[in-house]
């Protein structure tokens, strides 16, 4: 039931983003702006998780997911997190988007509960969520268009700024089989963006690609943050892709999953990848794979097949 759930909801995730009650939503999100830029300049974290909780299953089959889980994500940074496989990075994400609930514990995005989807928040997922049958221009308008809280004119030109932005000007009225992955992982970024939101999250959305495609989209989307420092959750099981963006890395633990380490990344923006041959990340990175292979152990001896000491490092 859970991966079908997951399939529908990258399915719909565009339509639940975007479609609310127009003017007393209006007001709200104008106010969380506010509390947004006051979190900042207080030093707040944009993003508060308080000993949540999530399971899937039956009362008398249920597996925790995550379990007494506490996380902060500072406004104005780039806050990534990593994790064991299957250790519910992606339920994280559906839990921060709203589009479910704890089972314990509270979310709050600057001091007020997540209660479901809005478009304070916008997800970019693993795998493309862009409408097959609108073009690209159409797809980045989508949300706005539907809500009618933009004139067409303002509408009309901040879509062609963003699509310039990201640099598929000249593919506006193709259609997304018609656009290579980085393209489509643009297309969906710029419409992410017209709505404006208070967090943007990431969810590993570049796994898809190829190294080359990867490394250039991981530039592209570093130079955006740099530019406005928009605060974003960024999901990746790429250790390395962490340090590349981050200003702070969350390291979770198996599941049911808790926070085991967070690492505070010093290395200056703007960044390229030379800085991951430096000292400095080659410490962000032995940091991050000793609790990420502490916890594979872990979950070895779990289920009685831990390899040896001697194995795994031949392995």
């Amino acid at each position: 039931p859970h991966s079908r759930d997951r399939r529908a909801l990258h399915a719909v995730a565009p339509v639940l983003l975007t479609v609310e009650s127009r003017p007393v939503m209006q007001k709200q999100i104008d106010s969380g702006e506010q509390q947004r830029l006051n979190a900042g300049a207080a030093g707040q974290s944009a993003v508060t998780l308080r000993r949540v909780g999530k399971g899937y299953g039956e009362a008398w089959e249920q597996q925790d997911v995550l379990k007494d889980l506490d996380m902060e994500v500072t406004p104005g940074a780039l806050t990534c997190v990593v994790g064991p496989s299957g250790c519910g990075k992606s339920t994280l994400v559906n839990l921060i988007a709203g589009f479910e609930r704890p089972d314990a514990g509270e979310i709050l995005l600057n001091g007020k509960r997540v209660t479901g989807p809005g478009r304070d928040r916008m997800v970019v997922f693993q795998e493309t969520a862009l409408i097959p049958w609108q073009t690209t221009y159409e797809n980045v308008v989508f949300g706005p268009k539907l809500r009618g809280d933009m004139r067409k004119a303002d509408l009309r030109a901040e879509a062609n700024r963003l699509l310039d932005k990201v640099g598929l000007s000249e593919f506006k009225d193709k259609y997304p089989l018609q656009l290579s992955g980085g393209m489509q992982r643009r297309a969906e970024l710029a419409r992410a963006l017209i709505n404006n939101p208070v967090l943007m999250i990431m969810d590993e959305p570049f796994r898809g690609l190829d190294a080359m495609s990867r490394g250039l989209m991981q530039e592209f989307f570093l130079r955006l943050f740099e530019e406005n420092r928009r605060t974003n959750l960024f999901v990746t099981s790429e250790v390395e892709e962490a340090i590349f963006l981050a200003d702070r890395i969350v390291v979770l633990s198996n599941r049911p999953a808790r926070v085991r380490a967070v690492i505070d990344v010093k290395l200056p923006r703007p960044r390229d990848f030379r800085m991951l041959s430096s000292p400095e990340a080659f410490e962000y990175k032995r940091q991050a794979l000793a609790i990420l292979h502490e916890e594979a152990m872990r979950s070895f001896k779990s289920v009685g097949a831990a390899p040896s000491a001697a194995g795994a490092r031949g392995a």
